[in-house]
């Protein structure tokens, strides 16, 4: 993948990003062992967040991009072959360009790259494209979170419409990048349109995985303690068979 790094001379490991926390030894976030950065701001409000006290680009630690590296770095004996560094949220795109400088030095010591999405603020003009193929070209793989198949469901799951998020899942299959696909699964309400969702996935070409994630409330003391209403309180968990049933609409792991 080192063959797809262009030169970015404006890009010295200075620039600073805002950093909400770190997790050393991600296991769920990428293949293999991986170094988890969460970044700070999200434009979502996702009804099921789990981390709702990433939304706010304020708060957080100031970081720059050859500092993180340089503590994700200490790591590097538990990655193995398969392992890395992945970029999660928040929402990585919202400090797109701290992310790329991020992942041009990873890349620069051969470590695996993985960028972990729900899409949003994806757009088409030319600044937004030209930066986010700069992102692009040091990522390796892109886990995409597709909440919702339906654009009006989608606006009343997160706060916005979704056609610019598919418009990128299209884009980054396009440009030949990796996707693993991820989904929440709500019963009696992400799982009405999982045949929509896959026809979708089918159309992508660079899809290696798509994996299931099950509806929890284990961040539901999150939303207490920021004193915000949370509004899945009437939804459960999914049971066995359910879960079951998406894996195989979706042809899911």
């Amino acid at each position: 993948m080192l063959s797809r790094v262009p030169a970015m001379a404006e890009y010295n490991g200075n620039m600073t990003g805002i950093v909400h926390s770190l997790e050393s030894f991600g296991s769920v976030d990428g293949p293999g062992v991986r170094f988890v950065v969460f970044l700070q701001g999200c434009n979502m409000r996702c009804k099921y967040c789990h981390n709702p006290e990433t939304w706010s680009r304020d708060g957080g630690e100031e970081w720059t991009a050859q500092d993180l590296f340089e503590r994700a770095w200490r790591y590097r004996n538990y990655w193995g072959k398969n392992g890395g560094i992945t970029v999660s949220g928040g929402e990585p795109l919202v400090q797109m360009d701290f992310v790329t400088e991020f992942f041009r030095i990873a890349k620069e010591h051969g470590v695996h790259t993985t960028l972990d999405t729900a899409g949003q603020p994806f757009r088409e003009d030319t600044d937004f494209l030209k930066r986010f193929d700069e992102l692009l070209a040091v990522t390796d793989l892109v886990m995409l979170d597709l909440k919702e198949i339906d654009d009006d469901k989608h606006r009343e799951l997160t706060g916005v419409g979704n056609r610019n998020i598919l418009r990128m899942a299209e884009y980054i299959s396009e440009k030949g990048v990796r996707m693993w696909i991820r989904h929440v699964l709500v019963p009696g309400l992400t799982d009405e349109r999982l045949e929509e969702t896959y026809t979708f996935i089918q159309k992508l070409g660079t899809v290696d995985k798509v994996e299931i994630l099950p509806y929890h409330t284990l961040g539901l003391f999150k939303w207490e303690k920021l004193g915000i209403d949370y509004p899945l309180s009437g939804y459960r968990t999914p049971d066995n068979e359910e879960i079951e049933r998406a894996r195989s609409i979706l042809h899911a792991v």
